[in-house]
């Protein structure tokens, strides 16, 4: 599978982008907060940006959207040079205008680029609607959602007046979820990976892989960029989570170098079904 992207076109230190459905760009590689918290989350965050990323994800069940939103203000960087993402948590659905006023003032920073909804769930069509709603205000650029696979995203697109721009699930190569990938690509839907490194307390395992060991000592990088640049050439947009400015720009540097075919295919080979969260 060759990338739906030109992994040659972004400018020196930073990620390329794709066009969204919805007439937007978004880098193909991003940094995750899921785990980052108060002065780590703000740290980590002016850190990256700093480092050149321009794509954050946060999420209202992450507890960080005020911390991303400083760090975006405090950056002296354009609001419209910064891709912003934000979920909505099922347990909001069911009063998803307001929920969506919440996250937007927690962030602080005028609009979200895009919104996904976190998982599926009950009222899921309501909250959608509710997203393209804030949209047509413009309080809201773009509109996704999250852990939909072939039966879910089937199962929802037709409620759907704006298909979605985006669709993030777990991805790393012990889960590789081929079909539903393909399935949701064939949409015109891009995926991005979450998990892309295997998870928290999963991640030292998949990187000591003798495999991605011995292609990273082939390209003189590190497994993690192997990963990465593994997940780009398949397609699949992807968003790592570190809080160390140095593991940062490691995983930034991915777009110097190239897999072969063989070494796709030996990464391919890794695939377990081996998924690390509970959705």
């Amino acid at each position: 599978m060759r990338a739906a992207f030109d992994l040659a076109s972004g400018e020196k230190g930073r990620a390329p982008v794709i066009r969204l459905s919805s007439g937007y760009d978004m880098p193909v590689l991003g940094l995750g907060t899921y785990s980052l918290r108060g002065k780590t989350c703000v740290n980590s965050v002016r850190a990256a940006l700093e480092l050149g990323y321009r794509m954050i994800d946060t999420a209202t069940y992450y507890g960080n959207e005020c911390e991303v939103g400083r760090a975006v203000r405090e950056s002296g960087l354009p609001r419209e040079e910064i891709f912003v993402t934000t979920k909505l948590y099922p347990s909001e659905f069911g009063r998803a205008e307001r929920a969506l006023d919440e996250a937007l003032s927690r962030l602080d920073i005028g609009y979200a680029d895009l919104v996904l909804l976190h998982h599926p769930g009950p009222g899921e069509a309501e909250a959608y609607a509710a997203i393209e709603r804030a949209i047509a205000a413009g309080r809201v650029r773009s509109v996704g959602v999250s852990c939909y696979y072939v039966r879910e995203i089937d199962a929802f697109l037709p409620s759907a007046k704006t298909p979605p721009a985006l669709v993030q699930n777990e991805l790393h190569p012990y889960y590789q979820d081929c079909g539903p990938t393909a399935h949701i690509q064939s949409l015109g839907i891009p995926v991005q990976a979450w998990y892309p490194l295997g998870g928290r307390g999963w991640a030292h395992k998949l990187l000591a892989d003798g495999v991605l060991a011995d292609i990273a000592a082939a390209h003189g990088k590190s497994a993690a960029q192997v990963v990465l640049r593994w997940e780009l050439q398949r397609g699949v947009l992807t968003m790592p989570g570190p809080s160390n400015p140095a593991y940062m720009a490691e995983n930034l540097a991915v777009f110097d170098f190239e897999l072969s075919g063989k070494e796709m295919a030996r990464i391919a080979a890794l695939d377990r079904g081996e998924k690390h969260d509970w959705y």
